[in-house]
């Protein structure tokens, strides 16, 4: 059964060439292990880059994008599957009841939300799924540090830094997805 990886990142490439780099590079790691790519549908940014990476690997894609979008994310799905949803919310739990696992690649706001909400039903027991923060050039490393501030003040639990990993690069986030998902190598 193939696996789909649930891929939250930006709609815009960021101002460091590594992340579109690497984001294209991802991209081609989910076609090469034939996981599906589980996205928010556009054609922009981060998240044009890691569809384009599957594309040329001749993987598979699961986009989601909510009507509002379509236009402003550039959504033009010529292969793969399409759903669009009426809002946001939707969007993302759409995304993630259709995975097997989360990567969370540099973005912005969206981003951080998408994140949060999985890490917080994580902590609930909503959902066991392997979390991995993409910390491409340390981009993630200020949110991490408010994580690791969250749990110094009292409110969240010593645990809950075991709910995701942090990968420094593409070929960790690959490592992982593997042992994680017990998947053999291609």
């Amino acid at each position: 059964m193939t696996k789909s990886i649930c891929v939250f990142c930006g709609a815009r490439m960021g101002n460091d060439p590594a992340f579109r780099i690497e984001a294209q590079k991802f991209g081609k790691i989910i076609a090469k292990n034939s996981w599906r790519l589980v996205y928010g549908a556009g054609s922009v940014g981060l998240m044009g880059a890691v569809a384009s990476g599957v594309k040329e690997g001749g993987g598979t894609t699961f986009g989601v994008i909510p009507k509002h979008l379509i236009d402003l994310e550039n959504s033009e799905q010529s292969d793969g599957q399409l759903i669009v949803t009426d809002d946001m919310h939707s969007r993302k739990k759409l995304m993630f009841m259709n995975s097997d696992a989360v990567v969370l690649l540099p973005g912005g706001a969206g981003s951080m939300d998408e994140f949060f909400e999985i890490l917080t039903w994580a902590q609930l027991k909503l959902h066991n799924r392997p979390i991995v923060v993409a910390n491409i050039e340390k981009y993630w490393q200020p949110m991490l540090n408010l994580i690791d501030h969250t749990i110094a003040s009292g409110f969240a639990d010593t645990n809950m830094r075991n709910y995701f990993n942090v990968a420094e690069d593409i070929d960790e986030i690959e490592a992982l997805l593997r042992s994680a998902l017990n998947t053999a190598q291609v």
